[in-house]
């Protein structure tokens, strides 16, 4: 993970998406127009817990979230994905 400067917002994380496979199980090689986009990355950073909302995330976990889930962010040439802690469907 790279040093990040600065903070997201309460209720908020910030999250570096895997990449997409380049071959199937079987040795098939996916063109880039056939990818889909990764629905599992490792969380970066975390806000501060919302009034009403405890933060159940950390820095370090990997999770499923939604396919068009948060905003996609380019930071010192990484993608990464600003998003809710709500829009988490599972923690591994």
């Amino acid at each position: 993970m790279a040093d990040l400067k600065g903070k997201v917002l309460a209720g908020k994380i910030l999250v570096q998406p895997q990449e997409a496979e380049k071959k199937t199980a079987s040795g098939i090689i996916i063109p880039d127009s056939a990818k889909e986009k990764p629905q599992i990355g490792k969380v970066v950073l975390v806000g501060a817990d919302k009034k009403d909302e405890p933060m159940q995330l950390k820095a370090g976990d990997t999770v499923f979230y939604g396919k068009y889930s948060g905003t996609e962010l380019n930071i010192d040439g990484i993608d990464y994905l600003l998003m809710s802690q709500t829009d988490v469907l599972y923690i591994i």
